[in-house]
């Protein structure tokens, strides 16, 4: 037997000792009257939360449940099936879109009661572990709440499916570590909220902002293996309907294989290669954390992307969103049989002395060259811009990452696109740059620059 004894969630619920501004439990007619409600009004129209109709529903939503009496209702499972519209059945663990949102939202009243709020006789905050806001004198310190472990917390796989659950059981890890790494970007963001953002380097300058939020939409590691399994292509509106990931399954199947064509069609995986590089851009974007915020790219929606900065990371073969820069690119990824050849970089254009393609590494975790490419382009609406990692393999995507948060590999691009750009500068330049990485045992080993495009949008 195979088992976990450690569970990285907890059980939320309001602590029965976080103080109050009052035990009273008012009317639906009293709601109005009551300060706790106002603030969460105020709250709601100051200008953090303009911006995101989701996270202004979920404090709505959260609060008064909370001043109804009904804070010990309030646990993942509950919001995901009564706010965000999950089926009945749906796993937390394998969904994160709950846990993100309300650490978004704990961000969002942080930078509220610093700025607009900080005059607040009130303050309002949901504390970790917990989906059931606070409310406390703004000269109280808040309680934090106590965690929750649940007993016997055991998960067991039997010997006759171990083989085919322990890749998935170490991409859960990996999914773990990034959810990890996003809450500990949460922390540092909260930390330098205060500050005044310094000078960064470019292409950095061009991506992280105070005037917009930045977005970086990790790669889904279920895509690229459904897209395998089912032998297709795959497209971003298959994927948006969900079709792509809808694993065939053979005529003799057993229940395993059923269960494990369902995992991959409902989970949220992402590779090492992405953890790597979020870790190296959250430290790029300096005191400028606080605008950042990852998402996972079954979550993303069309209409989202006209207004803020993004970074995509993966190619098509796991990130489909990345599809719609294309047609704007000279280097495009090609594969002539899903999972059975070794993907390449088609050079559209080829310059002197340039190849035609430029062919990657045939299975992620071996021995070789791999390729990426690196592109900065203006956003739907042209008031924000978009970043592209896309490696042929997860070897090649990591690379982009190490390549970009380099000072010498930066300085090699800036003289390679014959510009010159001073840290913090507003100045708009727009690329696309292919890189080349030496891979040992799944990971790079050494970056060089190619080629590279200035592009005219």
């Amino acid at each position: 037997m195979v088992e976990l004894n450690h569970w990285i969630e907890t059980i939320n619920r309001l602590p029965s000792h976080s103080m109050s501004v009052s035990t009273q439990v008012p009317s639906i007619d009293d709601l109005q009257t009551d300060a706790r409600w106002q603030l969460v009004q105020r709250v709601l129209s100051s200008a953090p939360f303009q911006k995101s109709n989701r996270l202004r529903d979920l404090l709505q939503y959260i609060a008064e449940q909370t001043l109804h009496g009904n804070a010990h209702e309030l646990t993942e499972q509950h919001i995901g099936n009564a706010l965000f519209h999950k089926p009945s059945d749906y796993s937390p663990i394998e969904d994160s879109s709950v846990r993100v949102h309300v650490r978004q939202l704990r961000l969002k009243l942080h930078e509220y009661f610093h700025e607009a709020g900080r005059d607040e006789p009130i303050i309002l905050d949901i504390p970790k572990g917990s989906y059931a806001p606070v409310f406390r004198p703004a000269t109280q310190k808040a309680v934090p709440a106590p965690v929750v472990v649940p007993p016997n917390a055991v998960v067991s796989v039997g010997a006759s499916s171990r083989g085919a659950f322990i890749p998935w059981l170490l991409c859960g890890l990996l999914a773990v570590a990034c959810g990890l790494l996003a809450f500990r970007g949460t922390d540092l963001r909260t930390a330098n909220a205060a500050h005044p953002p310094a000078a960064l380097a470019w292409p950095f300058s061009q991506i992280f902002d105070t005037a917009h939020q930045t977005i970086i939409v990790v790669a889904d590691s279920n895509y690229g293996m459904s897209r395998i399994l089912a032998r297709q292509p795959g497209s971003l509106d298959q994927y948006l309907r969900g079709e792509s990931l809808q694993v065939p399954i053979v005529a003799k199947a057993g229940p395993a294989d059923s269960r494990l064509s369902d995992y991959i069609s409902k989970s949220t995986l992402t590779s090492f290669a992405d953890v790597s590089d979020v870790v190296g851009l959250y430290k790029m974007a300096g005191a400028l954390q606080s605008q950042v915020s990852v998402r996972y790219p079954r979550d993303l929606r069309t209409r989202e992307l006209d207004h803020n900065n993004y970074i995509f990371i993966g190619s098509p073969g796991s990130n489909p969103w990345v599809t719609l820069l294309q047609d704007k690119l000279n280097f495009h990824e090609s594969e002539s049989v899903v999972g059975k050849s070794a993907k390449v970089f088609l050079n559209v254009k080829p310059l002197p002395g340039e190849q035609p393609q430029y062919t990657g590494l045939q299975l992620t975790g071996t021995m070789g060259e791999d390729y990426a490419t690196i592109s900065l382009l203006p956003n739907a609406t042209h008031d924000g811009s978009v970043l592209a990692l896309q490696g042929l393999q997860q070897e090649g995507t990591e690379a982009a990452g190490r390549f970009l948060t380099d000072d010498e590999n930066r300085r090699q691009l800036m003289k390679a696109l014959a510009i010159s750009v001073p840290n913090g500068s507003s100045q708009e330049i727009w690329f696309e740059a292919l890189i080349r990485s030496r891979a040992v045992s799944g990971a790079p080993s050494s970056t060089a620059l190619v080629a590279v495009r200035r592009i005219q949008p």
